[in-house]
């Protein structure tokens, strides 16, 4: 491909969704020296429904309609290399994969103890008290004995995940440490959740403001209006990222010993309501700060209220 385009040596190449199924070929023509401009898919759909009074696309109409987005629309964006935040991305889906695998090895795990203790355990378990149960069941059969068998290997897969995850929490301390963010400032936000958002979000910058920014984390209300009535403010929307919205509303649950007060005045406003608020709410107000301190790479200070 590069060797085609020697005939142009002032080019510049347009990739539909650089930041998504384009990333990889947008980081090859970007290691290669290579111009590379990001065009988002509904830019293309646009002009491709303007030519022809339709959006389906097939290779030729869709190489025109991007390349003419890429030159008439002020939306597009320069790609840029990875950069620490695509470090972050890696470890932070790391931890998340593994977590699901603990939490699926525990859930066969409780569901083969239920077989072998009357009861089964009615708590959070761990590897340590699945070690202790197996070890008071003296099987009385072959069956029992395959079972005993089987959570023995449940727990050694419990007791790996275990390790692999505290690897991968040290490996997220030193990265987010070494990307020198003041995230970790706000309360409740530790590496895991710091790491996470900044690898979904990237460059705070490129939002034109916190109000974009928290809209593409999925924590703006939806807006409801028809014609001259009030607008009125429903659920959120839950559009963009997946898990970091669900992680920033997690460390607000961290923090729900704090009052709105004190979120309040630690943003700087005067004065507060003396009662909880929805974990929803103050996670879009962690938004904000987001934008904030990504921008600024300011710490944040919370006052507390005596």
């Amino acid at each position: 491909m590069l060797a085609w385009a020697q005939a142009w040596p002032q080019r510049t190449w347009a990739i539909e969704g650089a930041g998504g199924l384009g990333h990889l070929l947008a980081q090859q023509l970007l290691a290669a020296g290579e111009q590379v401009v990001d065009v988002q898919p509904k830019l293309g759909a646009r002009v491709r429904l303007l030519a022809a009074g339709d959006t389906n696309k097939n290779d030729p109409n869709d190489a025109r309609s991007v390349a003419v987005a890429a030159l008439r629309s002020p939306a597009r964006r320069q790609v840029v290399p990875d950069d620490h935040a695509a470090v972050l991305k890696v470890w932070s889906k790391r931890h998340r994969d593994l977590g699901r695998s603990r939490t699926q090895v525990v859930c066969r795990l409780h569901a083969v103890l239920c077989e072998l203790v009357p009861g089964g355990v009615s708590k959070a378990i761990t590897a340590g008290h699945a070690a202790r149960l197996l070890e008071s069941v003296i099987p009385s059969g072959p069956v029992e004995a395959a079972r005993c068998e089987l959570t023995a290997e449940f727990l050694d897969d419990l007791r790996r995940i275990d390790a692999q995850l505290r690897e991968a929490k040290k490996k997220l301390d030193i990265t987010v440490r070494a990307a020198g963010t003041s995230l970790t400032s706000i309360f409740g936000v530790g590496p895991v959740v710091t790491a996470t958002v900044i690898g979904a979000v990237g460059d705070v910058t490129r939002f034109p403001g916190p109000r974009q920014l928290v809209g593409y984390l999925g924590l703006d209300p939806r807006v409801r209006q028809s014609g001259e009535k009030a607008a009125r403010p429903g659920h959120i929307s839950r559009a963009g990222q997946a898990h970091a919205p669900g992680l920033l509303v997690e460390a607000v649950e961290c923090g729900a010993g704090h009052r709105f007060a004190d979120v309040q005045a630690g943003l700087g406003g005067e004065g507060g309501v003396e009662q909880p608020v929805e974990p929803l709410a103050v996670a879009a107000g962690a938004g904000y700060m987001l934008a904030h301190l990504g921008a600024s790479q300011s710490a944040f200070q919370l006052v507390r209220r005596r």
